[in-house]
């Protein structure tokens, strides 16, 4: 009878337990001791009803044994689990989650600061053109090279995790001398051309904003964003200051969206309308059409921001590298000892094959975020705005930029005008700075010419300032607009040259084998003498048949639409 009273006390306290209505704490209710066997660590021992006439089978014990070992609960000197495995599991995933969400916030930044590239201020005047001439039926067009930019980024993200080198470096390491230096001097002109277009948007922006400003001035002040740079970015500094750099640019980026958000809310027009016009549509192979929507291609897919997006990734990498004590102390050398400090060969840092793994979804992902979300909203709302005040109207056919503001703010409202001057002047100004930073790379990694950012800016700029302050002062405001076309149509040409190395070295082997280890610096045996990443040990990396393919037809669209656009332009059918 005391062996059943036992049993069925046992039973009660199980029920309770299941029900989550008892929980064992110690000092709230006592239990016999006799009731149960000792605990040895996390391992609770099966219950000795021996002294109560009870005998156990052992597959009831070893049952006992497992469900104590997976629940366990401290009761005095006993083990006991009382949560339910289910809760456990979502425990789990809601730590994965938050984890994940923690880590993720960490890449937050490098993808905004490549989205600036694709929300200059070239991208309005193609954009609006677009609008006010087909309303939102080229809103495709804008979609597609989103989508272009989201797989060339991600393959210059790749390019720069897996090696360590952005794609001038890349360029040569792995090219012949002539190439590589033809390549140097192609990407030099874009970033000279797209620097100009910062230049005439910054200039047009403060002359709307100020009528008062002249124009030349406007084209004077711009060259100010160099105070941005020489106090908030040390690409060589601690992670701290670069993330605050990054938030900087990121405050310029939502800026640029905010206004466009208040510009939507303020217009007028059919969301179905809007929307079909993500669909394609035979409009597209009208030749207006097809000059338009090459200038957008150009105009979105820029060219330095895929030396950009290569080289901004290796921080984080070493961040990660340095955390797990992965990366090794930097090897001096006789020829780097004997050169400047300032010019001090520090060695080219490849990153481990962790930090790779663990930074490279993460890089891609925060990118095609960003560029999916703002920098599509953005190009997509400025031809949303145009298509929705300016289609049909004769005024905006052959209006610039200015004329385009006029309109606006006569169409609408002015405050709709001040905005969209205040989003252009955001916009000149954070491509300004991204774009210095595109040139530093380009300058180091081609040719090693290693300046300090704000030299650099002094001497872009400059080289930029001369012919808009030349233009602007001579011909004045059609002057200018004629230059920012001019800047759009080099970039378009330029484009392909730059595409193809990065698809190429991407798709090799030999260039994208990551070796296991430490992470490791590599110094240049003289001149060249870059190594091969060739290894039987590694693990390749390049991109798999379907990418290589992919990126061949991106990489033939983007070339035909910009032959294509150079002979429209030529043959003066872009109207």
């Amino acid at each position: 009878m005391d062996g059943d009273a036992t049993d069925l006390f046992l039973r009660f306290v199980n029920f309770l337990r299941g029900r989550r209505i008892l929980a064992f704490k110690r000092n709230l209710y006592t239990i016999p001791p006799y009731f149960f066997g000792r605990m040895n660590g996390n391992r609770a021992a099966a219950i000795d009803m021996d002294t109560h006439g009870i005998q156990r089978s052992e597959a009831q014990q070893e049952q006992s044994d497992s469900s104590a070992e997976k629940n366990p609960v401290v009761v005095d000197d006993m083990t006991i689990r009382s949560r339910p495995k289910s809760a456990n599991r979502a425990k789990t995933a809601l730590e994965r989650v938050k984890h994940a969400f923690w880590t993720f916030g960490k890449f937050v930044g490098p993808g905004f600061m490549i989205s600036v590239a694709y929300i200059d201020p070239g991208n309005y005047a193609t954009d609006i053109a677009a609008g006010a001439s087909y309303q939102y039926k080229l809103l495709f067009i804008v979609l597609l090279s989103n989508l272009f930019a989201i797989l060339l980024q991600s393959l210059a993200i790749q390019l720069g995790t897996v090696t360590g080198l952005d794609l001038a470096s890349a360029c040569r390491a792995y090219l012949p001398r002539w190439l590589n230096y033809l390549l140097y001097g192609l990407a030099e002109v874009a970033i000279i051309a797209t620097d100009m277009a910062e230049v005439v948007g910054t200039a047009i922006a403060l002359n709307l904003l100020i009528p008062k400003l002249p124009l030349v001035a406007g084209c004077a002040l711009s060259i100010l964003d160099v105070m941005a740079i020489l106090i908030f970015y040390r690409p060589d500094g601690s992670m701290k200051g670069l993330r605050l750099f990054e938030m900087f640019v990121c405050l310029l980026v939502l800026g640029v969206v905010i206004c466009f958000c208040i510009e939507l809310s303020m217009i007028s027009g059919s969301v179905g309308e809007v929307f079909r016009g993500y669909v394609p549509s035979s409009s597209l192979v009208e030749s207006q059409a097809l000059y338009q929507a090459c200038g957008i291609l150009g105009a979105t897919v820029m060219p330095h921001s895929l030396y950009l997006g290569s080289g901004i990734v290796q921080p984080r990498l070493r961040e990660f590298d340095t955390k797990h004590g992965l990366i090794p102390e930097e090897p001096v050398t006789a020829a780097s000892s004997a050169t400047n400090d300032e010019y001090l060969d520090k060695g080219i840092y490849i990153p481990s094959q962790a930090a790779i793994k663990h930074s490279l979804k993460y890089s891609i992902t925060e990118l095609a975020l960003a560029l999916f979300t703002f920098a599509l909203f953005v190009n997509s709302a400025i031809l949303i705005v145009a298509g929705a005040s300016l289609y049909q109207n004769p005024d905006a056919l052959e209006a610039d930029i200015f004329g385009i503001h006029d309109l606006l703010a006569k169409s609408i409202s002015p405050a709709v005008g001040t905005i969209f001057a205040l989003a252009l002047l955001l916009s000149g100004v954070s491509a300004g700075i991204v774009c210095t930073i595109a040139g530093q790379l380009v300058s180091e990694g081609a040719i090693r010419w290693k300046l300090k950012p704000w030299l650099r800016r002094l001497i872009t700029r400059s080289i930029s300032i001369t012919p808009s302050i030349i233009i602007a002062g001579a011909v004045g405001r059609s002057g200018l607009n004629t230059a920012l076309t001019a800047s759009q149509v080099v970039l378009s040409s330029v484009l392909p040259f730059v595409t193809l190395p990065l698809i190429y070295f991407t798709s090799r082997s030999r260039y994208m084998t990551v070796l296991p280890g430490m992470a490791r610096y590599y110094h240049e045996d003289g001149d060249r003498g870059w190594p091969g990443a060739n290894s039987a040990a590694g693990v390749s990396m390049a991109n798999p048949w379907y990418i290589i393919i992919l990126g061949v037809l991106v990489w033939l669209v983007i070339t035909v639409m910009n032959v294509a656009n150079l002979v429209l332009l030529g043959l003066g059918k872009s109207g």
